[in-house]
């Protein structure tokens, strides 16, 4: 038969618990990590069989289209006729002008340096100089004796000194008055005072709202996927995405038959 005092020594702490629910968390996390990215990479790699294999039937049937619309454009001759045919070649060109506005200017490591020298093409003033007032010299002079590296007995209060004096120098090498004044308050205030380290329950804490936090991203990460066009057809045929490719395929081949026939017909008119 245990005592109280038996059964609260084996009860586990709060921390114990605490712990126990953080590992569980990031398990979790871990495991709906594994399943977005491998979603991911079978949207991916679905994404790109598919522009692969149904990307130069769709290009076809937008070039047949625009055929289409300027040879009715040619027989007919009205405006409406005109503008669309001009619409429907519109998105088969590539953008017009591309390559005569790059040419020459950059590829892919960046501009070329002829055009960097031109775009940057101008006079070089030398450095203003400065010539610090007679405070700020005096402020410059009292925070270098005060601050000195040298006054520091530990490596630590020597590098602080170091950093602290570069912020002076930098202040008095362009002459600013007001901001050595603020220097001068910091260093008579004292070092900052460490930091209170959190409790190992608020590092817990911490790390279970981090772990929420990056489920919740994950789960927009995942939504976005799902609500692809790419994702929608993955779900008609989820066993067997190739046959859904090749089915696919065979309708727009069919259409660019029928398109095919439509021109033909239109040019035999003419």
């Amino acid at each position: 038969m245990t005592t109280p005092e038996a059964d609260q020594s084996q009860a586990p702490r709060p921390e114990e618990r605490l712990e126990q629910a953080v590992r569980a968390a990031e398990q979790a996390l871990i495991e709906y990590e594994i399943a977005v990215e491998t979603f991911r990479v079978e949207v991916e790699n679905f994404s790109r069989l598919h522009e692969q294999r149904l990307g130069p039937l769709y290009s076809r049937i937008e070039e047949l289209e625009a055929e289409i619309a300027e040879a009715k454009a040619a027989r007919t001759g009205d405006p409406e006729d005109v503008r669309l045919a001009a619409e429907a070649r519109a998105r088969v060109l590539p953008i017009p002008g591309v390559e005569e506005l790059l040419h020459g200017w950059m590829d892919g490591d960046g501009l070329f340096p002829e055009a960097a020298a031109m775009l940057t093409d101008q006079a070089v003033r030398p450095p203003q100089r400065v010539r610090p007032s007679e405070e700020a010299r005096k402020l410059y002079r009292e925070l270098a004796r005060k601050a000195h590296p040298d006054l520091a007995q530990e490596d630590e209060e020597r590098a602080r000194r170091e950093e602290f004096l570069t912020r002076v120098n930098a202040a008095y090498a362009r002459g600013d008055e007001s901001l050595l004044k603020e220097l001068a308050e910091e260093w008579a205030a004292g070092p900052v005072p460490p930091e209170r380290r959190p409790s190992p329950a608020e590092e817990l804490y911490a790390r279970l709202e981090w772990l929420s936090e990056r489920k919740e991203l994950l789960t927009l990460v995942a939504r976005e996927l799902e609500e692809s066009a790419i994702a929608g057809m993955l779900r008609l045929a989820p066993d067997d995405p190739d046959g859904l490719l090749d089915e696919i395929a065979a309708r727009l081949r069919a259409d660019i038959a029928d398109r095919e026939a439509e021109l033909a017909g239109l040019r035999g008119q003419a």
